[in-house]
């Protein structure tokens, strides 16, 4: 049987890629991009890298930028890097150094172009 979600514990640290088809709960630290259905960041954590997840609840601090349908974005976390997403949530005290962009704005920028 297949394992619902996955945990990194806060004495874990990867440096690499990881991709899971599996939710993801991440303490430690990761250096490189994450890819997975759901990610749940805690509060000590921290990521340096691209992440990817269809719904995201962070927490800890993030250097790179982040996609995610359903984004929830906690009073202590500290992301350097831009945001897309679908639908946002941010608490007040979260910190963001980048931009905002919503994928469906960017869909359909990209879908437009100049004939000539």
């Amino acid at each position: 049987m297949a394992a619902t979600f996955s945990i990194l514990g806060n004495d874990v640290s990867i440096k690499g890629n990881i991709s899971a088809t599996a939710d993801l709960h991440v303490d430690g630290s990761v250096e490189g991009d994450i890819t997975c259905t759901a990610l749940v960041q805690g509060e000590q954590s921290t990521v340096t890298g691209v992440i990817r997840a269809e719904s995201a609840r962070l927490s800890g601090t993030i250097h790179g930028s982040i996609e995610a349908g359903a984004l929830v974005i906690l009073k202590t976390a500290r992301i350097h890097g831009d945001v897309t997403y679908d639908t946002l949530t941010i608490e007040q005290g979260a910190q963001v150094d980048g931009k905002f962009s919503h994928r469906m704005q960017l869909t359909e920028e990209t879908s437009l172009s100049l004939v000539g």
